[in-house]
């Protein structure tokens, strides 16, 4: 049973749902076994077996360990050499959506009875760009509109703008469609280049924790009325951010992410 809750999902045996429970594992040892057990001792079993309620660690089902494989011995060293041949800089980046409704993590509440948190039915959000190096360095760019290729293009165009040399009028421009340029843009001419990878893979992009830093940040300080609000508290995150590096190179040591420190 207990490597059965180890290596597989309840709805991959037979089930509901993609986690565990108490009532979930207690059905389980049922159906199997035709025992039934209380909530209660199934938890006896589980701490027995040296399990702990934990929040899961998400990952993409499209995940392609190949890609990954490809990902960790190939693309990723080429970059790295790249940029220190050309003594550059490289940044992760990711787009994030922010919702007036949006809840996430925990908050006390007496045992036995579930808080309850009342949602307004006057929705609205914002999005996000982000950008971070292990130098410390964070860029960001905070829009209304959707997501898209010329949203993608002015926030690069942001970045190259911090990094160029010369009067911003001699700075060259991107443009969209982006398919001839797979995440990367260009500096301008005589300078380095600064390289955004183009992650399919979100768990090997550090930006990934910024973004799950956001959503976690947002709910202590949120008081938006409306969507000019919620993107003005997004903001003050970003900025808040922008002043603690300590916080962006932070990222760069999570356990998935830290091949990016690894020479």
């Amino acid at each position: 049973m207990r490597q059965a809750v180890l290596d597989h999902t309840p709805s991959g045996l037979g089930l509901s749902g993609q986690l565990w429970t108490r009532g979930q594992i207690g059905r389980l040892i049922f159906k199997l076994y035709g025992v039934r057990f209380t909530e209660p001792g199934v938890g006896k079993y589980l701490k027995r077996w040296g399990l702990t309620f934990q929040r899961p660690d998400k990952r993409a089902v499209e995940q392609d360990p190949e890609a990954v494989r490809t990902w960790h011995e190939e693309t990723w060293p080429a970059i790295r050499a790249r940029a220190k041949a050309g003594d550059g800089e490289i940044l992760f980046a990711d787009q994030v959506g922010i919702r007036s409704d949006q809840v996430t993590g925990r908050t006390w509440g007496m045992k036995g009875r579930t808080p309850v948190v009342r949602r307004t039915g006057n929705r609205f959000s914002v999005n996000a760009m982000s950008a971070i190096s292990t130098k410390g360095r964070m860029h960001f760019m905070v829009f209304t509109e959707s997501f898209d290729a010329t949203v993608m293009c002015r926030f690069l165009n942001r970045i190259v703008g911090h990094f160029a040399e010369g009067p911003p009028d001699r700075r060259p421009a991107l443009r969209p469609p982006l398919e001839d340029r797979p995440g990367l843009a260009r500096r301008p001419r005589g300078s380095d280049r600064a390289a955004l990878p183009a992650l399919v893979l979100t768990e090997l992009n550090p930006d990934e924790l910024v973004n799950a830093d956001l959503k976690r940040s947002l709910p202590h300080t949120h008081r938006a009325r409306n969507r000019t609000e919620l993107a003005a508290e997004t903001r003050r995150f970003f900025h808040r951010r922008q002043r603690q590096p300590h916080v962006s190179t932070g990222y760069f040591k999570a356990p998935h992410v830290r091949y990016i420190l690894d020479e």
